[in-house]
Formats: C-alpha cells, structure tokens, sequence
C-alpha cells in the first residue's frame, strides 16, 4: 500500500529537520539497513544466518537494525514456536521495493570504485583540485 502525505507536510523536503522522510531516508541510507534488505533478497532468513551474510555486524546491531525495519514496515519477522525458538525475517512488499534503488546504488559503487579510490588516495596525499572543491569552510 502506497501513502501519500499533504504537500505541506513535505514542502521543503528531507532538507528540513522537520521533513517526515527524513527518518525515512536516515533507515535506508544506513549502511547496515543497505546490507541486510540485499541479504534478504532471496527469501526468507534466518537472524544467524543474517549475521553470517553481513559481515562485521555485531549482534546488538543486526537486532537494532531489524527491529528498526520492522517498525518501518520493511521488514517482517515471523517467530515459530520451537525449542529453541526459530525467527526468519522477510522483506515486506514495501522492503522489496528497495531492491532496484539499492541494486542501482551497488552497480553504481563497482562502476565507480576505481575513481573514487584514485581521488581518495589523492586526498590523502594532500591533493586537492580546485575544480572539486567546495570550500567546505577552509
């Protein structure tokens, strides 16, 4: 299902500490969130196989992260009544809209990887280009 707000709401957009989608796009544009919608591609997972799939993610983060997606209707979370209990996560009809915007975002990654790590070695070396800058406060 698909909302939308009043333009009022939105006027000015995510620039605006006030903006509803900033909260949106703060959930999205972490890097975590970016990683777990791309390991629940495929289906449905389990949280240990979850955190297996995403490396370097402690526990406390992939449950903070899920649980954030959750409440955001990206995410659901089924729970079996085993012993131990089993948990699988699946992304929503919502969280599966994700998919191509965050696929783009990785092609565009790997197109661009060479460039960005020449101008960060750049960087690092102390080469700056004024064509690049801009002004950041210096």
């Amino acid at each position: 299902m698909v909302t939308t707000r009043p333009e009022s709401v939105l006027r000015g957009g995510p620039h605006r500490a006030d903006c509803p989608t900033r909260h949106i796009l703060d959930r999205i544009g972490d890097r975590w969130t970016v990683l777990i919608v791309g390991a629940l591609w495929d289906g449905d997972v389990r949280f240990s196989e979850l955190r297996r799939r995403v490396e370097g993610i402690s526990q406390k983060m992939l449950t903070q992260t899920l649980r954030g997606l959750e409440r955001d209707g990206l995410v659901h979370r089924t729970a079996y009544p085993e012993v131990p209990v089993r948990v699988e996560y699946r992304l929503t009809e919502a969280g599966r809209t994700l998919r191509e915007p965050l696929r783009a975002l990785e092609e565009w990654s790997i197109a661009h990887l060479g460039d960005v790590s020449a101008s960060q070695e750049a960087y690092d070396r102390g080469e700056r280009t004024s064509a690049g800058s801009t002004g950041g406060g210096e």
